[in-house]
């Protein structure tokens, strides 16, 4: 999971104001709608104990209609400190609970529950003169450039002539020169990206002879959408539905290898040297000492809403209140473990990933992959 969304949030001082608001964009009454949303919100925040200026600042930020919200109804997430509106992104859709929080640390977790492991894709958009290269996740999508071809079509004969076959021969290997050459293109764009699948779209001639062309294990990462083309527009609903399909295939195998190294790691055998740490404690100590490689966190454990101490830094966090003071924090304040191990997580690098099914997830819901013994990273 890309956890640079977080970024304005993970370092700076709470405490922290965080809605999960559900805002109507398309009915008869939004207008309304959203002014009874802004008020009670803001009402809700005041009670549990913000201040005025930062209830002030999530007031008129829910009276403001977002850019990129979608559908009739928008799923929004504010993050607000100190009378300022630091995070303000929308979700892929309502929240599964609209509710309004006041705490030490945001309550970010529910947001990374909602976006999912967000998988970039690569989207390829060729024919035979080139190709269209494009990013795209859950964020939104991005060009990121254009391969055109270098060897030109050799001019056409007219039929029966002699060297007819001879022009067909030229035409051929100008198309497989071409099609190596996009093929290239595609493993540079790749590795540079970040991407984790390829979406070839275009003429299944074209799209075959690129994915033929692609080194291994890039060939295995690469998927073909029979419709739509290079031109702008061509069928955009049904590729568009093509990638979401290779990115929900994407998201599940990755948290699918995830648990399964942490089920290895946490498994009989590793007692002396721990590939893995479940329990609050265990997760504790590990966030301290900046040995977290992958925090797993299922939405439903019976741990993520257990109460934990923090203070004002990502790595100053405890059991117990009295152990902060040896980490310098004078002011403990408590806050729910999930967001506590998140906030750290993210702050030291390390990668955290949703597990939503229960079969799947760490006992009570959190778990770590601990850094220097498992690699967890994408395959």
């Amino acid at each position: 999971m890309r956890l640079s969304l977080l970024k304005p949030v993970i370092n700076r001082p709470g405490p922290w104001a965080s809605v999960y608001a559900n805002v109507p964009l398309s009915t008869e009454d939004a207008a309304k709608q959203q002014e009874l949303t802004a008020s009670a919100t803001t009402a809700q925040l005041f009670a549990l104990g913000a201040d005025e200026a930062t209830c002030g600042a999530v007031h008129e930020a829910l009276l403001t209609p977002q850019e990129g919200s979608r559908g009739p109804h928008a799923g929004r997430v504010l993050f607000a400190a100190h009378g300022e509106i630091v995070l303000d992104t929308p979700l892929p859709g309502p929240p599964a609970i609209p509710f309004a929080a006041w705490g030490p640390v945001p309550r970010v977790t529910p947001l990374l529950a909602a976006i999912g492991d967000d998988p970039v894709c690569l989207v390829v958009r060729l024919d035979r003169a080139g190709a269209d290269f494009s990013l795209v996740g859950e964020r939104g999508t991005g060009s990121t450039g254009r391969h055109s071809r270098t060897t030109s079509p050799l001019p056409r004969t007219a039929a029966g002539d002699p060297f007819e076959r001879h022009f067909r021969t030229k035409t051929e290997n100008t198309w497989e020169h071409n099609a190596g050459e996009i093929a290239d293109a595609v493993r540079e764009a790749f590795e540079k990206s970040g991407a984790e699948a390829v979406v070839l779209v275009g003429e299944a001639r074209e799209r075959h002879l690129v994915h033929e062309k692609l080194p291994e294990p890039l060939r295995a990462l690469t998927y073909e959408s029979s419709h739509g083309g290079r031109a702008p527009g061509a069928e955009s609903a049904l590729v568009d539905r093509d990638i979401a399909q290779v990115r929900a295939v994407q998201e599940r195998e990755h948290i699918a290898r995830v648990a399964d190294r942490f089920r290895t790691g946490a498994g009989p055998g590793n007692e002396s040297a721990p590939h893995a740490a479940a329990g609050i404690p265990a997760l504790i100590e590990a966030a301290r000492e900046h040995r977290i490689d992958t925090l797993l966190v299922s939405p439903h454990g019976s741990d993520i809403a257990r109460q934990v101490w923090v203070g004002s830094d990502a790595d100053q966090l405890a059991v117990r209140g009295t152990e902060l003071s040896y980490l310098g924090e004078e002011h403990p304040a408590v806050a729910r473990a999930d967001d506590a191990l998140v906030r750290s997580a993210a702050a030291t690098g390390a990668d955290v990933v949703v597990v939503r099914d229960p079969d799947r997830a760490p006992t009570g819901g959190l778990g770590a992959i601990l850094r220097g013994t498992v690699d967890a990273g994408r395959e």
